[in-house]
């Protein structure tokens, strides 16, 4: 990814640093596959928690570039499979994700004692970011 200006990063984290409904796309077979997930954006990357067995983490083992949209934003990615959600190594990024999806993160859809929940990271390789008339390219 390019060095992102001070100023795409400042619109990137009011827009994304927070509880944010993106739409990710993997492909298998060629194929293209779009869901809506929440995501939580830092530093050139957005992390999503989900399941080690979904569509989309089998799919992002076979081929991990993915696409992303959100508002006003679009761009391409590396999706990098961080393991466990309660492992040591992702401790920090869990604790600012249970902070960001605090609202709903507790209400049973997920199981942190189940080593499949995990958190998936997608790297922003580019992307294109509008901001009241002015394109800035990620």
């Amino acid at each position: 990814m390019k060095k992102i200006t001070p100023e795409a990063e400042k619109i990137m984290v009011e827009r994304f640093g927070k509880d944010t409904i993106i739409a990710l796309a993997t492909t298998k077979n060629g194929v293209p596959y779009v869901r809506n997930v929440n995501a939580y954006y830092e530093d050139g990357v957005f992390y999503i928690i989900t399941y080690a067995l979904s569509n989309k983490i089998k799919h992002i083992e076979n081929n991990p570039v993915v696409a992303i949209a959100g508002d006003w934003f679009t761009a391409h990615g590396k999706g990098i499979n961080l393991g466990y959600f309660g492992k040591k190594e992702n401790e920090m990024i869990a604790e600012k994700l249970k902070r960001a999806f605090a609202e709903w993160i507790n209400n049973g859809h997920n199981n942190f004692a189940d080593e499949n929940t995990i958190i998936l990271c997608v790297e922003l390789t580019d992307g294109l970011l509008l901001s009241h008339g002015t394109k800035y390219e990620i």
